[in-house]
């Protein structure tokens, strides 16, 4: 497994130089903060509709195959994303970061502002597709970024930080959505405009990394006699998955779980996700200070995912809805962080926008699926917080089998998880 990779030089927007970017003072906070913003784009995508979905379903009622394709509206960004991260993966490792990262950004907003003036639903389904597509590019440069300008213990904090301002993002999220769709089932569509005040800022403060430098090819000859480590990233992108699926739920599906509660508001409904959504930032936060590999906290994370899932599952009122799904976002606020720092902990410079790409891709991937599962498993299970309980149960297996795993004489001799191990050490 390859050691962490060095900090790749990286100039100023004007400059060749190759002198190294900082990691203090005021341009390094601009920095951070930027990449921060630009990794919660996506998640606006995610989250942001997940209030007025009812609303959206009742306005296209009638509309062939709207049961199945309203969801979607919600959700197809992601299989636009976990189609096309893993090109955008090899055109950030070939072409650069920041260029790609600027003009997704500026695309963004106008495909994500597009269903205030559309009346089809096919339309707003394409609409969203070409959202998929810039998040696919944003979300992978963002990455990919904090991968080539941190390395060892930072690295591990910012991508920390990413995760914990994702999740606290989608908490926002959830309740200006709700909030916004009390004004209309359009209305939360404005929020994609926020990108267009995004990267006027990022042309002028985030550095290149100087891939033409004397350094770079030193990269190229490691790369050129090291191949793509495919196996680690096979195991890590197929947890990943399903992690995705487990990461989702409450955010996708609960607004269904309250209307199905007789909770209808989309004012409450967003309120209610956003409360169990927060347990999310305390579990990233939790994440940081247990100062533990992620093969080790996978297992109980997923563990803690589970009796969420099974606590939402036997709710039958609201309030003990929520207790599960906070329960559960708690388990998923360090799931997320524990699987992306996993899969960077296996890529140097050369490698690491396609693997970041191939990461992106599997988490959005099972965020696509997610409700075509639960659809799926409902239609044989009766109703959909039945279908939450077998995917508790799907979750407390995985949890089972990776214990299982770390604990057999090769896992313990550190051959899968040492070098993740090592980072968060």
């Amino acid at each position: 497994m390859p050691a962490d990779a060095p900090l790749h030089p990286v100039v100023p927007p004007d400059d060749d130089t190759g002198a190294a970017a900082g990691v203090t003072g005021a341009p390094h906070l601009l920095r951070i903060s930027l990449l921060m913003a630009g990794s919660c784009l996506p998640v606006l995508g995610a989250v942001l509709l997940a209030p007025v979905l009812p609303k959206i379903q009742d306005h296209f009622e009638g509309a062939r195959a709207a049961e199945a394709l309203v969801p979607l509206v919600l959700t197809i960004p992601a299989l636009a994303l976990a189609l096309l991260a893993p090109f955008a993966g090899i055109i950030v490792d070939r072409l650069g970061r920041r260029r790609l990262l600027l003009v997704a950004t500026v695309v963004y907003a106008l495909c994500g502002t597009a269903p205030l003036w559309l009346d089809s639903l096919g339309a707003i389904l394409a609409s969203r597709v070409l959202v998929g597509i810039c998040e696919a590019a944003v979300m992978t440069c963002c990455t990919t970024l904090i991968g080539d300008f941190y390395q060892g213990p930072q690295r591990v904090r910012y991508l920390s930080l990413q995760t914990m301002c994702t999740s606290a993002s989608a908490t926002v999220f959830f309740v200006v959505g709700g909030t916004a769709g009390s004004a209309g089932w359009r209305a939360p569509f404005w929020l994609y405009a926020v990108s267009l005040l995004i990267a006027p800022l990022m042309a002028v403060a985030l550095p290149r990394v100087n891939g033409k430098s004397g350094s770079d090819g030193q990269v190229r000859s490691v790369s050129e006699g090291r191949p793509f480590p495919w196996q680690q990233m096979r195991s890590t992108c197929a947890l990943t998955f399903f992690g995705a699926m487990v990461f989702y739920t409450v955010p996708v599906e609960m607004s269904y779980l309250l209307d199905d509660l007789g909770i209808t508001s989309s004012a409450a409904i967003g309120l209610a996700t956003a409360v169990a959504s927060a347990a999310t930032v305390v579990g990233a936060i939790v994440f940081t200070r247990l100062n533990r590999g992620p093969e080790k906290m996978l297992p109980p994370v997923l563990a803690v995912c589970a009796i969420g899932f099974a606590l939402m599952f036997l709710a039958g009122t609201a309030p003990f809805l929520i207790v599960g799904a906070v329960i559960n976002c708690l388990g998923t606020g360090m799931l997320l962080p524990a699987l992306l720092i996993r899969g960077m902990s296996r890529l140097e410079y050369a490698d690491r926008g396609r693997g970041t790409g191939l990461w992106t891709s599997a988490m959005f991937g099972g965020t696509f699926v997610l409700p075509l599962v639960l659809l799926a498993v409902e239609k044989g299970v009766g109703t959909l917080a039945a279908a939450v309980g077998v995917l508790g149960a799907a979750t407390a297996l995985v949890a089972v089998g990776l214990l299982w795993r770390n604990r057999r004489p090769e896992a313990a001799a550190g051959l899968p998880g040492k070098a993740a191990q090592e980072q968060v050490g």
